[in-house]
């Protein structure tokens, strides 16, 4: 999960904060819902923010979600 944590915080870093405007349609985007879903869960918080990702595409109504609300630890 140490990984998988980097490598969000590096695209943080290095693209997203590079974009002139903000094109996520999620609250929290779905690098921030992975990072606390992966905090909150571990390795089936990856599998949590994989499925965030797959959910952002031009359908998606998008919207606000916080990974810890519809499951228990």
């Amino acid at each position: 999960t140490r990984l998988v944590k980097a490598l969000v915080i590096a695209y943080q870093r290095f693209f997203s904060a590079r974009r002139p405007y903000r094109v996520c349609r999620f609250e929290p985007t779905c690098s921030e819902y992975m990072l606390q879903a992966i905090d909150r869960y571990h390795s089936r918080g990856i599998l949590m923010g994989l499925a965030r990702i797959l959910r952002c595409q031009p359908f998606a109504r998008g919207g606000y979600a916080v990974s810890y609300t519809h499951l228990r630890a």
